[in-house]
């Protein structure tokens, strides 16, 4: 069975922001990333793709997505990794570092470093041509940022996550709920969250592929619905190297953030 999943779990805690609305010149680089990237797109295909966390592959993501709020414009410069451990075991990580001026100042620095380890026990197939395989894991939050800078959220963080994935051979089609929860371990301020996600990827044409992630968390301690989607669409341009471009936008009255745009490099090795 082959499956193409996307996992890649945010704490959207760490986005909320309440200030003026700023002007967000910075957008048009990213949009000049966005474009170079979309152009640089040529035809070659690999076997499997990274981001599928059930893919035998191990591979390194070079990342920027900027976000647009209220308080004014985030830069977020990510490492977005994995590394095949056992056939059944998989270690996401992930190292964040924010470009942002939500305190009225730009300020820079070290956000988050997330390690992700994800266990895959169980798989078979069902009827209709649709196979299926569990996940459980967790996500290790350190928090390296500074709130005087509006950088991080103050605490680590555990989030366990339990998950299945359904695929379906003659479409291409995968999809993937998912749940977690995400509390505070450690001092700083209190962190009771959890999330339900929906992921449905489909790949197209010889090395393309198409994804919608929504996430559709809720906070107790601030009893509110902190609502993201993100679409991606991504093509191999050759063995071991693809790019993509995401389109971001926050959902509702308690959105982290209105909109945003990202790229990606994606290395096989």
């Amino acid at each position: 069975m082959s499956l193409n999943l996307v996992w890649h779990v945010e704490n959207p805690n760490e986005l909320c922001v309440d200030a003026a609305q700023k002007q967000q010149p910075r957008w048009k680089l990213v949009g000049l990333l966005l474009t170079m990237g979309l152009g640089l797109l040529g035809t070659a295909s690999v076997a499997e793709n990274a981001s599928n966390p059930l893919a035998a592959v191990n591979n390194t993501d070079f990342r920027l997505q900027g976000k647009s709020a209220d308080a004014g414009d985030t830069y977020d410069f990510f490492i977005d990794g994995a590394y095949m451990v056992t056939p059944r075991l998989k270690l996401k990580y992930e190292l964040h570092y924010l470009s942002t001026d939500v305190i009225g100042t730009r300020e820079n620095g070290l956000e988050k470093l997330v390690l992700k380890p994800i266990y895959f026990p169980s798989e078979g197939q069902l009827s209709g041509g649709w196979g299926y395989r569990t996940a459980v894991g967790f996500d290790l939050i350190i928090d390296l940022g500074d709130q005087a800078k509006g950088i991080g959220i103050g605490t680590n963080q555990f989030a366990p996550l339990v998950g299945v994935a359904f695929s379906h051979a003659n479409s291409g089609w995968t999809l993937i709920p998912l749940a977690q929860h995400f509390t505070d371990i450690g001092e700083g301020p209190d962190i009771s969250q959890t999330s339900g996600r929906l992921i449905a990827l489909k790949p197209f044409g010889d090395a393309n592929w198409f994804k919608v992630d929504a996430k559709i968390p809720y906070d107790w301690e601030n009893e509110t619905w902190p609502i993201t989607a993100e679409f991606q669409i991504g093509r191999t341009i050759r063995d071991g190297i693809g790019l993509y471009a995401d389109a971001l936008v926050g959902v509702g009255a308690d959105r982290p953030y209105d909109w945003g745009l990202g790229v990606g490099l994606r290395l096989n090795y």
